[in-house]
């Protein structure tokens, strides 16, 4: 599985020029992209980069790899993140690492959308892995129960030690359960009449190249 993450994550960096601003994703797979722009920073390169979590700005920084924040860009050239799941309509599921949203509007400021995965994030239709909803603390029990009402599933995220989880923005994350998104648009329009619910982890129309790394050591180049 390393592997696979691996050779995703490295490929990506080919799409990295000089001069450039990256959005930098969170998680286990684009952790890979990072450490070897990390090098290619080492060697000379000149880019600017733009992460979407705390963790992965404490790697890049430690890295040497510059940092802005995205308030301080007017758009970012590329970016190269993770999915949790990605189906055959370019649709994805993406926030099990909990940086939804500034993943989101990173990806929204970007020219081109680059997603890394391993073969075991393909899918014929989303839902086999929950879906993050980062809600406000003040009154999260009463989204949790308005969802409960339509018969929707949810799960509270916490941390290995029962802690509650907060996200970087302070807020907490709902997971939506056993729940397949055959119509994922629909399910956009619906999470967002909910009050409280500042992003969910449908990242629809977004990506415009997938790397796919296989269990075989082959790379599959997916092209919307």
């Amino acid at each position: 599985m390393m592997d696979q993450k691996r050779i995703a994550g490295e490929k990506a960096c080919e799409w990295i020029k000089d001069g450039m601003i990256i959005g930098l994703g969170t998680g286990s797979t684009v952790y890979y992209t990072i450490e070897k722009l990390g090098k290619m920073v080492q060697n000379g390169l000149n880019i600017t980069g733009v992460a979407t979590s705390e963790q992965t700005a404490e790697q890049a920084g430690n890295l040497g790899i510059p940092l802005k924040s995205l308030n301080d860009v007017s758009m970012i050239d590329l970016t190269i993140d993770g999915a949790d799941e990605v189906d055959t309509q370019f649709q994805g599921i993406k926030g099990g690492g909990g940086a939804l949203l500034r993943e989101k509007m990173v990806a929204e400021a970007s020219l081109l959308n680059i997603w890394v995965v391993g073969e075991d994030k393909l899918v014929d239709t989303l839902g086999k892995f929950p879906l993050p909803i980062e809600v406000v603390p003040f009154g999260w029990r009463q989204i949790e129960q308005t969802l409960k009402k339509e018969g929707i599933q949810t799960k509270l995220r916490k941390q290995e030690n029962e802690e509650v989880y907060q996200t970087n923005n302070g807020n907490y994350i709902l997971d939506i359960i056993n729940q397949i998104y055959t119509n994922p648009v629909s399910w956009q329009e619906k999470l967002a009449q909910i009050p409280g619910i500042v992003e969910h982890g449908l990242f629809l129309n977004y990506v415009d190249i997938v790397i796919c790394g296989k269990e075989n050591g082959e790379i599959e180049i997916i092209k919307k």
